[in-house]
């Protein structure tokens, strides 16, 4: 983490006080400091390179207009808000669209929250959001969803005073690439590849373990058609990133049945393995998921392993736990139905 400064109170002034649509071609040196000193605990690699991007992106002057049609951080920026006091930026709000399939309305997110500590209070954060959600509005949103860490209980208000429920709560596992597995006891169940024709029976299972209503697969992965059946064009686009999604099963002992499922997503230029996994809420799910965990660790022993689970799973989080992962963050999924 880079050393953190209150540049934001040092920012020039650009226009008067109060809260205006962000100008990219102003905004974004004073925002990025400013989003670094609020989220400074909570900042993880990703995070950290979307702050670097803003502060390569404010270089680029007049260039920015059709970069922000092309970059997703950017667009997202370029659609929020900012307040001005005393002539500084002290506030801010990013609204992006999520991406969802068309068939499930249009929803957006709501990210980068923030006021400078020193002008909290004063009902900046609630002008923000409420600016946002107005626009979202104009533009016919279906919804709008949201993450805020766990032990977050002002923002967590804020939100639900506009309206906000809480979907679920998730964590964030992570294992590092370091840790040395034990050796894997037989578990009695064979872990395979899903075949191209379950995508069907692998969702059905999601839409069971992991309904929409409590935040689906995970962020910004419902548990949609979109996101199970990956048509050729897909497969291809995988192929020339070199990255791809690995998905693996345990079926029923007629082969009928997926019971369980996990998912892998990896880059061949990366040592990372994302995962998300889910089992079929109809059965003891602990054999299966400790099955397919034993796998994971044991495929990818020198690869840091990223897992995002609902935090009210415990027996995945106990196993989690004995694999080695440590919990890196916890959020609650937030959600508005317009």
């Amino acid at each position: 983490m880079t050393r953190i400064s209150i540049r934001p109170l040092d920012a020039p002034a650009a226009d008067v006080d109060g809260l205006r649509p962000v100008n990219l071609r102003t905004d974004l040196r004073p925002l990025a400091d400013l989003i670094e000193l609020v989220f400074a605990d909570s900042m993880d690699s990703s995070g950290r390179s979307a702050i670097r991007e803003m502060r390569y992106l404010s270089h680029m002057g007049y260039g920015l207009k059709l970069i922000s049609r092309l970059n997703d951080l950017a667009l997202g920026i370029s659609l929020g808000f900012v307040y001005v006091m005393d002539g500084k930026l002290v506030g801010n709000v990013s609204v992006y669209p999520a991406g969802y399939p068309k068939s499930m309305g249009e929803t957006w997110i709501l990210a980068n929250v923030a006021v400078h500590p020193a002008y909290q209070r004063r009902g900046i954060a609630h002008s923000l959001v409420a600016a946002s959600l107005s626009m979202i509005r104009r533009r016919a949103g279906a919804r709008v969803i949201l993450q805020v860490n766990y032990d977050n209980v002002p923002a967590q208000r804020l939100y639900e005073r506009h309206g906000f429920i809480y979907e679920r709560a998730w964590r964030i596992w992570r294992r590092s690439g370091f840790v040395r597995s034990s050796a894997v006891e037989a578990r009695g169940f064979s872990v395979a590849h899903l075949r191209g024709d379950e995508w069907a029976a692998e969702l059905a299972l999601a839409q069971a373990a992991r309904p929409n209503t409590k935040g689906g697969i995970g962020w910004l992965k419902p548990a949609h058609r979109a996101e199970f059946y990956t048509p050729l064009w897909k497969r291809l686009l995988r192929l020339i990133s070199l990255s791809g999604v690995e998905r693996l099963v345990i079926r029923d002992e007629a082969g009928r049945e997926i019971l369980a499922s996990c998912w892998l997503e990896s880059a061949m230029s990366f040592s990372n393995v994302r995962g998300w996994l889910f089992t079929s809420p109809q059965v003891d799910h602990r054999p299966y998921a400790e099955a397919l965990l034993d796998y994971v660790v044991s495929r990818h022993d020198r690869s840091t392993i990223h897992f995002e689970h609902p935090k009210d799973d415990d027996v995945a989080n106990d196993l989690f736990k004995h694999h080695g992962f440590k919990v890196r963050r916890e959020l609650w999924h937030m959600r508005l139905d317009l």
